[in-house]
């Protein structure tokens, strides 16, 4: 028996150093994944500030816009519609104008004379009246249009008054000159 004896307390002395051997590794990698979490961490940490100061820095930084002035549409005779259309789009693409309705706030601010107070007017009844720059400029299109109409019929109203008078004149100094 002292055989076995010595066999069983030659395992139960390995068996307890394989026990410490797996301790120890249990604590060492314990330990291990601890300082990789912790190192995950940090490391989150940074690409998280790096990704702020980069993003924020992209954010902040507006692209290069042009400031380019255009003349106000009055809405008068001598205006065109059709270049002030075109120096609108110009400005507004230089300066960036994505918004539609900073496009349209834009559009308006360049207006004089009646053009304004015919935008004003119509927004003063409805804050909505122009969705967009599109509906706008149509609005406006059509309106200045219909005004050049009443103006050349005004004109044209006031040529046959004229003509009118002018045949009354004649006729009233032929029957006084047929008279005398």
């Amino acid at each position: 028996m002292p055989k076995h004896a010595t066999i069983a307390k030659f395992i139960q002395n390995e068996l307890d150093a394989e026990r410490e051997k797996v301790a120890l590794l249990h604590q060492q990698g314990s330990q291990q994944a601890e300082l990789l979490r912790e190192q995950g961490a940090q490391q989150f940490e940074l690409l998280s500030q790096q990704q702020a100061a980069a993003g924020g820095s992209m954010h902040s930084r507006r692209p290069e816009t042009l400031k380019i002035d255009i003349s106000k549409y009055r809405g008068v005779e001598e205006d065109s519609l059709l270049r002030w259309f075109v120096e609108l789009d110009d400005a507004i693409r230089a300066r960036r104008i994505d918004d539609g309705n900073m496009q349209v706030a834009f559009a308006q601010s360049n207006l004089a004379g009646r053009a304004k107070t015919w935008a004003l007017g119509l927004k003063l009844h409805d804050p909505y009246a122009f969705g967009s720059l599109e509906v706008f400029k149509s609005r406006l299109r059509q309106t200045l249009n219909h005004l050049e109409l009443s103006s050349e019929l005004e004109l044209s109203s006031r040529s046959s008054r004229r003509v009118s008078v002018m045949c009354t004149l004649t006729r009233n100094i032929y029957d006084i000159s047929r008279v005398v």
